[in-house]
């Protein structure tokens, strides 16, 4: 007989757009935010500085977890950064911070890398992997970069940027799955479930006409 135990995602992160990512996809996760310090992790790898702290904070999630026995719940940790010019790049400090790293990235281009961590509490399995995008910034001007600063939009996410905000006329053109410039790469969920022996559909929820219900599909 399969297994018909409803499975619960618990996204670790406190992302809108990794968040609404999920339910444009048909899942509708829980969000419980890690608090992990990213400070506390080192390394001169854009891809591994990634990878690590999605472990973390998926982890650090996963130990305030009180998994119901009728449920199957998974895990999910994510963090990006961007790669440029040999130089790591999380969130910017500041508004100084930001205004300068447009200066540098506009008509250039860098690499976005997300690492995704999903942990299955009752099998007490992992996979983990990251997903990089090649990401061509518009040679925007100095009005553009102060104005789009100002806004407060590039303090909140890695590299300064989105493709999904008001950010998204800046970016010319990328090579890879936007997902991933998003925070969350989808097609990386699709196999990273797949190594977990479950497929991306069994995630896949509906919302009811007319109500916020959300029901398993069949």
């Amino acid at each position: 007989m399969p297994d018909v135990m409803p499975i619960r995602l618990v996204l670790a992160s406190a992302s809108p757009a990794r968040r609404k990512t999920l339910q444009a996809a048909g899942i509708e996760p829980d969000v419980l935010v890690s608090g992990v310090d990213e400070s506390v992790v080192v390394t001169e790898r854009a891809e591994d500085l990634c990878l690590e702290l999605a472990g973390l904070k998926a982890q650090a999630v996963l130990a305030r977890l009180r998994p119901a026995a009728d449920q199957r719940t998974l895990v999910l940790g994510c963090d990006s950064v961007l790669a440029f010019d040999g130089q790591i790049l999380g969130k910017p400090a500041d508004s100084a911070d930001a205004t300068a790293r447009w200066e540098r990235m506009r008509g250039r281009s860098g690499v976005l890398h997300s690492g995704h961590c999903l942990l299955d509490v009752e099998a007490g399995r992992r996979a983990e992997a990251v997903a990089s995008t090649v990401v061509h910034f518009a040679d925007i001007d100095d009005h553009e970069i102060a104005t789009y600063v100002r806004s407060g939009e590039p303090l909140a996410v890695a590299g300064a940027f989105t493709i999904d905000g008001l950010g998204g006329p800046f970016v010319e053109r990328i090579e890879g799955d936007p997902s991933t410039v998003i925070g969350l790469s989808l097609p990386l969920l699709r196999r990273l479930l797949a190594e977990l022996d479950l497929r991306i559909t069994d995630l896949w929820t509906k919302v009811a006409p007319g109500s916020q219900s959300i029901e398993p599909l069949g």
